[in-house]
């Protein structure tokens, strides 16, 4: 307890110290955003041509939240490295001196392992809330029909939820920010019904 005491206590310096907590929120609703995306459109195309087999729909989402989470993460990595050292070797050549071993050495080392953690991480845990349902129909738990609909409900209300997330960061009406992100969501869906329909 006392080891991870410690651990929070340094992620939370080295945040402090590299301003990272906006790019990693950021990083954390644009593609959480994606993956609820991603997610609801594998769903609802699958809804459209009828797939009876709840397999396929947690196999194509999972396959396309997780390309879009490990180029996520690589990207994240590769830019916010390169940020962090042209910043770093800004910082030392104002102060004419070399900050290997120092404590802000370590955070801007640190700052883009966690950012493109979060950046990896965020669109495959946001793809996983709508394709819960088929992995309980996968199991029997549930019919194909009870788990679009409660599919479609846990999209709406995740993207809901990740505006209403953003209005308080902001400050600002939540209500106002989670009805922006829900329109996203019922956005895609009319156009994938009307694509269907066609």
């Amino acid at each position: 307890m006392e080891v991870m005491k410690r651990l929070l206590g340094r992620v939370r310096l080295y945040l402090q110290i590299t301003h990272l907590g906006g790019i990693v929120r950021r990083y954390f609703v644009m593609n959480g955003f994606d993956g609820s995306m991603t997610a609801l459109g594998v769903v609802l195309g699958a809804w459209i041509i009828d797939v009876e087999n709840p397999n396929i729909i947690v196999m194509t989402g999972l396959g396309a939240s997780l390309a879009l989470g490990v180029s996520g993460f690589f990207s994240a990595y590769i830019a916010e490295k390169a940020e962090r050292k042209r910043y770093l070797k800004s910082l030392e050549d104002a102060m004419l001196t070399n900050l290997d071993g120092s404590l802000y050495k370590d955070a801007t080392s640190f700052a883009p392992v966690f950012a493109s953690l979060i950046n990896g991480l965020s669109p495959v845990l946001m793809a996983m809330i709508p394709l819960a349902p088929f992995m309980l129909a996968m199991a029997g738990l549930t019919s194909m029909w009870m788990s679009y609909i409660a599919s479609l409900a846990l999209a709406l209300t995740a993207l809901f939820m990740l505006g209403v997330y953003l209005g308080r960061v902001a400050q600002e009406n939540v209500l106002l920010y989670g009805i922006q992100m829900l329109a996203a969501g019922v956005v895609i869906a009319v156009i994938v019904f009307i694509l269907g329909g066609a």
